[in-house]
């Protein structure tokens, strides 16, 4: 991604700790998939070894920021070398807040279970997952070959996430209308779709990391999709 350093030391310890965040990013993809699976099985068993799971990927990320400051401390980089350092700081910080919402939609599994039961949120839920853990793969391709095209495919997917958050909304919505008896997990449907929207919007911030490091300049002001903020009620006016 940058020139190479004059310190061959410092080469292999920034290699390592990038090693590290893709490794980080392997069990965050995991993670998320799992999570999803396992909600729309209702299957709490696997839920649970998500939860635990979490560990070693704070784990990581701990051990990331100890090379970051290590890094630092011993070699003081300067210009693209400190841009590189920052950026793995920051993409592991944003792997860890995924790996945390992967958690969060794990642990609505057994509530889930023993709710009424939504015909086909699960499984709606498990396909926006998906589309975010195949942006996530993407994102750490483009992040190991310094692929700054890749990344912006990646920023550029994030809209179909937003479009899938507002259909569900909407068809929450609809289900807690027609019977009351929805509104427990619709609303905890509502949550966990929310969240894997902000699970797309972390993504893409690693993407524009990912371009920064490969270009020396920021992508330009994405596109997005509607707010869930504006979602229609059905039948009703906007909210």
């Amino acid at each position: 991604m940058t020139a190479p350093h004059t310190l061959t030391a410092f080469d292999e310890d920034l290699d390592r700790t990038r090693e590290l965040v893709l490794t980080m990013g392997g069990h965050v993809e995991k993670a998320i998939l799992l999570a999803s699976q396992a909600l729309h099985q209702r299957d709490e068993e696997l839920a649970a070894q998500v939860v635990q799971d979490d560990k070693a990927i704070d784990d990581l990320e701990d051990e990331i920021n100890h090379q970051v400051v290590r890094l630092l401390a011993l070699f003081q980089p300067q210009a693209g070398d400190l841009r590189v350092v920052i950026a793995v700081m920051k993409m592991a910080a944003d792997l860890e807040r995924l790996g945390d919402y992967a958690k969060n939609m794990a642990k609505r599994v057994p509530v889930l279970s023993g709710a009424t039961q939504i015909i086909g949120a699960g499984a709606a839920i498990q396909r926006q997952a998906r589309q975010v853990g195949q942006m996530l793969k993407d994102l750490l391709d483009a992040f190991a070959r310094g692929d700054a095209a890749l990344a912006e495919d990646v920023i550029a997917r994030d809209v179909e996430i937003d479009q899938m958050t507002n259909a569900l909304f909407r068809e929450f919505i609809t289900h807690m209308m027609e019977d009351p008896r929805n509104i427990t997990p619709c609303l905890h449907y509502t949550f966990i779709a929310k969240n894997v929207e902000r699970m797309g919007d972390l993504v893409t911030n690693a993407a524009e990391h990912v371009v920064y490091l490969a270009r020396g300049a920021r992508p330009g002001e994405r596109e997005k999709g509607v707010s869930t903020a504006t979602v229609a009620i059905p039948g009703g006016d906007a909210q």
